[in-house]
């Protein structure tokens, strides 16, 4: 099975135009990803490549436009090439042989505050090398540093690939689970999972096929089953699952068919912890029951897709959440990787299940939350919330260090 995108290592590359990012970008994949060119602003966008790193493993390479770029439509460019940075989980920053600008020291201020690993790439070395001093204040800016030729080298995969093993991030050695802390060799869970006018033909959708590989990955049983056959499930099994996992949709109804007993949450909520942070979202729930007539909500999801008749962002959950508060509220919705400038308008974000995205990027999306004081949570959260049973859905997690 293909790691999605969500769950790979994001690499930018960032830095002037015409300091090689774009030659380097093609050596590392092997094929001509970006256009390579003398001219200033070939780059023109965000050019992505999810590829195989071995022996990093599952990755996505950022190609991004020079953040020296002038004009009107320059200032565009850089403004993508910034918001790539809320999704990169290391950041490649290189120059030329022409050395330090104000524009390259402000720019690694800019990722030192971030705090992302900075790999410094110094590149055109067969063109000359830049002052002893310069690399010293390149250093002290930056978690490695490596010095090559994109023209002439023929050993920059394996320089680059040795540099970046040095800086990667805990999280990508040891990658967080989804249920490998809460299910035990040889117990069951049960996933409930509804064939609706969501569910696309033929397939399973993201978090459900990463919860069953991860089942099975930590040799746990997994019983599938339609919401409509849960009951007949549950009275077939001479041991009882340890724990039912259920599309939110279905919350309501699984709730009511699960005994006590037994641990029940959902897929929106295993990913709430995977890729977001738990406690941070159930302490935004909250919300919820201090909100006021005309009050914005933010409904946020990170891929777009054609919103179908029921959708549950735009329909289904702005239904349940007006008639939990009783409020006359105001329904926003954003989809893709920008975020919104405005979020301080708004009272609450509500944020999808992330199965698109990767970890870094929510938790970017936490962070401006939290710092403009607004509350933050994710769909499957907000659904138990509405329906009177959310700290049943999140008992499972409560005694986790993953939480």
């Amino acid at each position: 099975m293909q790691t999605t995108k969500g769950n790979r290592l994001h690499i930018g590359f960032f830095g002037k135009r015409n300091v090689g990012k774009s030659s380097i970008v093609n050596k590392i994949i092997g094929q001509d990803l970006s256009i390579v060119s003398d001219i200033k602003g070939t780059t023109t966008d965000v050019n992505e490549k999810s590829m195989e790193l071995l022996p990093i493993g599952p990755v996505t390479l950022m190609d991004t436009a020079g953040f020296d770029d002038t004009g009107e439509i320059g200032t565009l460019r850089i403004e993508k090439t910034k918001k790539a940075l809320n999704r990169t989980d290391v950041a490649i920053f290189i120059l030329d042989n022409t050395g330090l600008t104000d524009y390259d020291l402000t720019f690694l201020g800019f990722l030192k505050e971030k705090k992302l690993p900075i790999l410094t790439i110094v590149n055109k070395i067969d063109k000359g090398l830049i002052a002893e001093s310069e690399i010293e204040t390149i250093q002290k800016l930056s978690d490695a540093l490596i010095k090559l030729s994109a023209a002439k080298d023929t050993n920059i995969v394996s320089t680059f690939k040795e540099a970046l093993i040095r800086i990667i991030p805990e999280d990508f050695i040891k990658q967080p689970t989804i249920l490998k802390d809460i299910i035990e060799k040889n117990e069951t869970a049960v996933l409930v999972i509804p064939i609706d006018k969501e569910a696309p033909k033929g397939r399973l959708i993201l978090p459900q096929v990463n919860t069953i590989r991860d089942l099975l990955d930590n040799n746990a049983i997994s019983v599938v089953v339609k919401e409509s056959e849960l009951q007949n499930a549950l009275e077939n099994m001479k041991i009882p699952p340890k724990i039912v996992i259920t599309d939110s949709q279905a919350f309501k109804q699984v709730n009511a068919i699960v005994p006590e007993n037994i641990w029940l949450t959902s897929f929106s909520i295993l990913f709430a912890r995977l890729k977001g942070d738990l406690k941070t979202f159930i302490k935004g729930v909250q919300k919820l029951d201090n909100l006021r007539d005309k009050d914005k909500i933010l409904i946020l999801e990170s891929c777009s897709h054609h919103p179908i008749e029921d959708d549950i962002g735009r329909v289904k959950i702005p239904n349940m959440i007006t008639k939990y508060s009783g409020k006359n509220l105001i329904f926003k919705h954003k989809s893709g990787h920008d975020f919104p400038k405005d979020i301080q308008n708004y009272s609450l974000i509500i944020h999808c299940g992330a199965c698109m995205t990767n970890r870094k990027e929510i938790l970017n999306r936490i962070e401006i939350a939290l710092e403009n004081n607004v509350s933050i949570t994710n769909y499957g959260i907000a659904i138990a919330k509405c329906l009177g049973i959310l700290e049943r859905a999140v008992e499972p997690f409560a005694n986790s260090n993953q939480s």
